[in-house]
């Protein structure tokens, strides 16, 4: 067993671990059924070599020689003696072949010269040469019956070249090695393959998150938003793209299967189960690359040098072939790929560094027609320049379906199989690592020994316990495959305790460097001999690899097979330190403990600098290792390792401590991912209390978001990331809707496909914190709702510059405070998502004509991909549809839908915006209460009439259409040549024509049956004051017997306005008529229920809203109540929508807007809270 994996850089000698599988690039003996292809009836060479003579006898070589100069005769013979000239130019020129000097063709007969061209390019060759001269002088006519024939032979040589190459990667890759247990019983790749989950989409930025915090993050994406590609398509174009693909960088984190699916693309091709249209796949490492750091190739020197086949052959071009390089580990990569002043190559036969060889391959200066896949972890993904990549994927590693059927195919046991998988799904953060391939690979070797060895045996449940296992797993293969122990044996012999220990030391310091792949001076300093790593290699195959260069055992290069394996070491490593020694390899000067300070007051504090280093640190690279140290201070885990230690043991108190500090770091306002990560780490110590509180507290429907503390929060988090349940929407109302709430569920909205965060009364800081989880390279989300939150322009900045590379599709930012001045941050944010968004909405926010000019400039600028614009309520005039023509004229096979509802644009602005219809895609327009009369009917019609194949849906409704408008419009709904089968006019009429909301205004009557006995009502019914005499009205059921309130006899329907003058401290209020009129609760009062809806207003303080017992003040700039005592509301019953508004001049300035569903009829209402206050209907 080694904890280290030995991995040769040259094909034909290396181990790969991949799915957790050994593979052995070693040539394999054939089955005797399988014949080896014969030799090339002729090679193919543009240039001389060692290959003359080929191994013929010299009879059949003579008359074979002789045959190729009559060919060669022949076709000189056809040519008269200016194209001879030109012939011999050719030749002195050289350039796809080796030149003959100009002394030797001078005067030279065409005997001569096929005698000089033999000489010079052997029989094998010679004809090529004279092919390439005749295509470029003939420049493209057909070629003589000779060189037709040659072609034929080049074609023959080069299908027993793809035949032997076929031959090799089918032997390299259709097997693999499953663990030392397994060596020389190899399993079949096809019988083991297992798809993985592979996406399109993202870029090739830098994800610097510690991979475990990806894989926890993917694990939980949901799906059914992407789809899915297969790896033999992964050059495919897919629906709506038209450019060819030439480059694909494939992402995912150690382990996940880049590898293999590289390997798998690679065999089927071998065994033409896919891809044929290819004629040469040629797989490379950057590992095996690396050690051509200081040598020069030309590219097809480089070919030649990994792929002889293609030597021995003679094929020294692949401008007319089909060629697919693969790159496997570009975050292996040790060369200096500057792709900024490299210098550009177009000659692939010219020598120069593999670097510069890579780069301009990558650019598609070299061999341009070459198509590229290169794999990277996410960390080194931005080494390529986006412009050099034309589709970037992730691999995602298992879905549940697939972890299943990778674990039912490894085992040939049915019934284990299982139980293996019904543990996994009980154990969540087992279940989440085996989103990895070789995560499943490690848990199936511990899983199996357990159930194998140990019957009624307690299965691992924790990443401990797993990790633990494994260790002594291999522990126990090495003694009895290795040093011919018996399975009863100790498995702890004194070589393997040194071993560990130095691979501890090595995995301890290395990742305190940030170093996964290391060196033998860094092997030395840990005192691991090198003379023996290749018996650890040999021997640990599962732990730790060795990269050996091909012709030579110098320049080795060393790497765990994962990057958990390295970390459980270094905790391991410092755990082992401190029980031996007392010394705490965390502190900044290693010391032992004080005399005075005990043992147990010592490992406590080391378990506190860990979590206190683990919390430092920005990505979480000492999340996993913190869960280790901390898993590994427990008794029944130390009892586990046995024999590997020499003293065993924590205290309960040692371990109730650090619990505890863990729960006092929780109280805290950490970020949702250390918080997370903190309670995997009470998972570790078997401490679940405060994830079971909460689950007590979701099971009985008693939990009370208001009450929950920071920890509560976290734990919260922790089981909605945990569940099975489906994340895809993730509504922020299930829980409470404040900005408090939000700031601690943030993991669980970054994994959720739909966040509806509405009316969360979001700050400037809190919407930093949101972003910093958007910008995230794992956040998955595609649909974002923060409507209803005070983002003013500010926030909208950081909308735009912290989201560079954003999968968003649909973003709703109305009822968001956004004015004019918010578009030019808006602006920039349609230039960050012009590629992705698909939807925005910015209805209700003062826009006004500046602000929608700077937006369409954006729109008319860009390739947008938006479909969905919506504006209704933006304060803009008929000036605005001039700027949204040209933006809609810009691409006009874009838009769908497009809604300016309650926007004044007259007849003159649909008579601009008319001209962008006739040549645009929108089939949903909503003009609703836009003062539209017949006239701009008459232009409406007239564009529809030129081009009536889109435009399905048509709202006309608060308009005044007239009769003959009508008449247009329904003539154009019964035409089977126009699109339009829906169109809303009613209601209709002159009324509507009045600008702004006021077109709405409707009446209010008070109900003097629902008016309480303290309210004095005067001036004809119009004005209602609250009184300390009670006043003398008739017993009523429908009367408020104890609040001061009353209701409007006014059931309000579709679209209704209203404006009141108020003095002293009132609720302005709708209410359904179901509300609760006696007694005192909260039933009772507007505001205070789910019934009701109520602004507050006071004459010395700001105004506020009230709904459902919340109360959501309104920013002091536009709710200063001394400025006015006028208010105003606006309710569209069918839309969902109740706004107030402060009336001052004349101008509404909206205060805030209630998103909901009404589920019964609307009364005006109102609430008087201080002697004198009073109310006045306008």
């Amino acid at each position: 067993m080694t904890l280290l994996h030995v991995t040769a850089q040259h094909s034909h000698h290396c181990s790969i671990i991949i799915h957790g599988k050994e593979r052995r690039r070693k040539r394999k003996r054939k089955p005797e059924t399988e014949t080896e292809p014969g030799p090339p009836p002729r090679s193919v060479s543009l240039q001389s070599d060692e290959s003359k003579g080929n191994g013929c006898p010299p009879a059949k070589r003579s008359k074979m020689e002789a045959s190729v100069k009559e060919q060669l005769l022949g076709v000189l013979d056809d040519l008269g003696e200016e194209e001879l000239d030109r012939f011999h130019w050719h030749l002195q020129n050289g350039g796809d072949f080796t030149p003959i000097k100009k002394s030797r063709l001078e005067k030279a007969s065409r005997t001569t010269t096929v005698d000089l061209m033999v000489e010079t390019y052997t029989t094998d060759h010679v004809m090529e040469v004279a092919r390439l001269i005749l295509k470029k002088m003939k420049k493209g006519t057909p070629p003589t019956q000779e060189a037709s024939s040659l072609s034929s032979e080049s074609e023959k040589t080069l299908q027993w070249c793809q035949l032997k190459l076929k031959s090799k990667l089918k032997a390299e890759f259709q097997s693999v090695f499953e663990g030392i247990a397994k060596a020389g019983n190899p399993t079949l790749l096809n019988q083991i393959y297992t798809e993985l989950y592979i996406t399109e989409g993202g870029t090739a930025e830098v994800n610097d998150e510690h991979e475990v915090r990806q894989i926890e993050t993917a694990s939980r994406k949901t799906k059914k938003t992407e789809t899915p590609i297969r790896q033999e398509d992964i050059f495919k174009l897919p629906p709506g793209r038209d450019e060819p693909i030439r480059t694909v960088l494939t992402k995912g984190v150690a382990g996940i299967g880049k590898t293999v699916l590289t390997q798998k693309y690679t065999l089927d091709w071998a065994e033409d189960k896919a891809n044929q249209d290819i004629q040469f796949i040629f797989p490379f490492t950057f590992r095996e690359l690396n050690v051509l750091k200081e040598e020069k190739f030309s590219l097809m020197e480089l070919v030649h040098h990994f792929f002889t086949e293609t030597k021995e052959a003679g094929i020294c071009s692949f401008e007319d072939s089909q060629v697919v390089f693969i790159f496997d580990g570009l975050d292996e990569c040790r060369l200096p790929l500057d792709f900024h002043k490299t210098t550009i190559l177009t000659d692939p036969r010219k020598s120069t560094s593999v670097d510069v060889l890579l780069i301009n391959l990558i650019r598609g200066k070299l061999l341009p027609s070459a198509r590229l896949w290169i794999t990277t972890r996410p960390a080194a993904a931005n080494q390529i320049p986006p412009d050099c990549v034309d589709m970037v994927t992730e691999v995602r590693g298992f879905t549940d379906p697939q972890k299943e059927e990778y674990f039912r195919k490894r085992s040939r046991d049915k019934e284990q199989a299982s139980r293996i998988i019904s543990h996994i799904k009980t154990s969540r953060s087992l279940h989440i690592m085996c989103h990895i391939p070789v995560f499943c690979w490690i848990t199936a070797t511990v899983l199996e020994d357990v159930l194998e060895t140990r019957e009624g045996g307690q299965l691992p449940k924790t990443l401990t316990e797993m990790y633990i296992h494994f260790l002594v797993v291999q522990a126990k293969v090495k003694k009895v495959k290795y040093d011919g122990g018996a399975e009863t044996d100790a498995h702890w012999s004194p070589e393997s305790r040194k071993m560990i220990e130095s691979l501890g030391k090595l995995a301890f310091d290395q990742l305190q460097k940030g170093n996964l792949i290391f060196y033998e001076s860094d092997l030395t300093e840990c005192g691991i001999d090198i003379r023996a790593a290749s018996v650890y290699s040999g021997v640990f195959t599962q732990i730790f690899k060795e990269v050996r260069r091909l012709y030579q055992v110098e320049n080795k290069v060393f790497c765990f097979i994962h990057l958990s394996v390295q970390e459980f070491l270094a905790a391991l490593h410092v755990h082992l330190t401190f029980k031996n020694s007392v010394i705490s390899l965390l502190e900044e000067q290693q010391t032992t403990s004080d005399e005075s300070e005990t043992e147990e007051y010592a490992e406590t504090d080391l378990y506190m600098t860990a979590v206190d280093k683990a919390l430092q640190s920005p990505n979480g690279h000492l999340d996993l290792f913190l869960r280790f140290l901390v898993g590994l201070s427990l008794q029944t885990n130390q009892t586990l390792l046995e024999g590997l230690l020499t003293q065993t043991g924590s205290s309960s108190q040692t371990n109730q401590e650090t619990v505890q500090y863990i729960k006092k770091k929780l109280s805290k306002n950490l970020s949702g991912e250390k918080s997370i990560n903190l309670l995997h780490c009470l998972n570790e110590l078997n401490d679940r209390s405060l994830v079971e509180e909460i689950q007590q507290s979701l099971r009985s429907g008693s939990l009370s978001t208001d009450k929950l503390s920071p920890a509560q929060w976290s734990a919260l988090a922790f089981i909605l990331l945990s569940s099975e349940d489906d994340l895809d929407v993730f509504d922020l109302k299930k829980y409470t809707a404040s900005e408090k709430a939000l700031l601690r569920l943030l993991p669980v909205v970054q994994v959720s496909n739909k966040a509806l965060l509405s009316s969360c009364n979001l700050s400037e800081e809190g919407c930093e914190d949101l972003l910093s989880y958007l910008s995230s390279k794992s956040c998955s989300l595609r649909e974002l709702d923060l409507s209803t939150n005070s983002l003013k322009a500010s926030a909208v900045k950081h909308l735009s510059t912290a989201v560079q590379s954003p999968k968003l599709k649909i973003l709703r930012l109305n009822i968001c405070e956004l004015s004019e001045r918010s578009c030019e941050a808006l602006s920039s944010l349609l230039s960050s998502w012009s590629g992705t968004l698909t939807e925005l909405d910015l209805s209700i926010n003062s826009l006004q004509d500046s602000g929608v000019k700077l937006l369409s400039a954006r729109l008319q600028s860009l390739n947008y991909k938006l479909n969905t614009l919506r504006l209704k309520v933006c304060g803009f005039s008929e000036i605005s549809c001039d700027y949204l023509t040209a933006a809609l004229k810009s691409n006009p096979s874009q838009l769908r839908q497009l809604d300016l509802s309650n926007s004044d644009l007259r007849d003159s602005g649909l008579k601009l915006l008319s001209a962008g219809l006739k040549s645009c895609a929108v089939e949903t327009l909503s003009l609703s209460g836009c003062l539209i009369t017949e006239e701009g009917c008459t232009s409406l019609a007239s564009a529809l009439s030129s081009n009536p194949s889109h435009l399905r849906e048509l709202d006309l409704s608060y308009n005044h259409p007239g009769d003959s408008g009508m008449k247009l419009l329904s003539a154009g709904l019964k035409d089977p040549g126009w699109r339009l089968d829906t169109l809303r006019v009613e209601p209709a009429g002159v009324r509507w024509l009045r600008p702004g909301l006021r077109k709405y205004s409707c009446q209010l009557t008070i109900d003097t049956n629902t008016v309480n006995t303290k309210l004095q009502l005067s001036d004809n019914n119009r004005k209602v004051t609250h009184v300390e005499e009670v006043q003398s009205y008739p017993d009523h059921p429908d009367r408020f017997d104890y609040y001061h309130q009353l209701l409007c006899r006014n059931g309000l329907t579709g679209r209704c306005y209203w404006e009141v003058e108020w003095r002293g401290n009132v609720f302005i209020s709708v209410s359904y008529r179901s509300i609760r009129r006696k007694g005192g609760s909260n039933d009772c009062l507007f505001g205070l229920n789910d019934q009701s809806w109520s602004l507050s207003c006071t004459d010395d303080g700001p105004y506020s809203v009230w709904h459902n017992k919340r109360q959501t003040s309104i920013s002091s700039s536009s709710s200063s109540s001394s400025v006015s005592n006028r208010a105003a509301v606006y309710v569209d019953c069918p839309a969902g929508t109740l706004s107030f508004y402060r009336v001052s001049s004349d101008t509404l300035i909206h205060l805030h807007t209630f998103n909901t569903t009404f589920t019964q009829t609307l009364y005006p209402g109102f609430v008087f809270l201080s002697p004198g206050a009073s109310v006045s209907l306008c």
